[in-house]
């Protein structure tokens, strides 16, 4: 069964806003940060979808929400400002009646995230000094020896991780919306 030219459309700004959200999460994880452009490339597909669906307003009045709120969070110090962007933009890309799903769905996703990390940590005090571990290749190696300092030092988790999650699971969840 053929495309029409709106579904092709819709299917390759998903596609887009998808790749978008894996190199945020793989970024966030080697270097703990989310490129500014990614926010955009995100924000522009959710534009996109948001004018394919007649949704524009509503959509940009939920981003300005959440924006809003998640601004708040980063001036107490507990969420990144990449994480902000991101986030805000990755509103537009669901429909507006989904953005509380979305927050919901990014909050248990960051505490998935949260538990992962430290049963990562225990695992890693337990571990014996010396004691052989899995070698990894060139970039991976570096970015585990890298992890392995944050969780020891209990640094900063890579939300942006958690936020694609969250996407994820509001866009393609089995609960109808609206």
């Amino acid at each position: 069964m053929p495309m029409t030219g709106p579904a092709l459309l819709h299917l390759i700004l998903l596609l887009a806003a998808a790749t978008a959200l894996l190199f945020a999460a793989v970024h966030d994880v080697a270097v703990r940060t989310v490129p500014n452009l990614v926010s955009l490339v995100v924000a522009a597909t959710g534009l996109g979808l948001s004018v394919l669906a007649g949704q524009l307003v509503p959509a940009l009045f939920g981003g300005a929400l959440v924006f809003s709120g998640c601004w708040y969070c980063w001036r107490h110090g507990w969420i990144g400002g990449g994480d902000v962007k991101l986030l805000s933009a990755c509103t537009l890309l669901v429909p507006p009646a989904a953005v509380p799903e979305l927050v919901l769905a990014t909050a248990i996703a960051g505490g998935v995230l949260a538990l992962f990390y430290l049963a990562l940590g225990a695992a890693l005090a337990r571990r014996v000094p010396g004691s052989a571990t899995p070698r990894a290749i060139g970039l991976l190696s570096r970015i585990w020896r890298a992890e392995r300092r944050r969780i020891r030092r209990r640094l900063s988790l890579p939300y942006a991780c958690a936020i694609s999650a969250g996407v994820l699971l509001t866009l393609y969840s089995p609960v109808p919306v609206g």
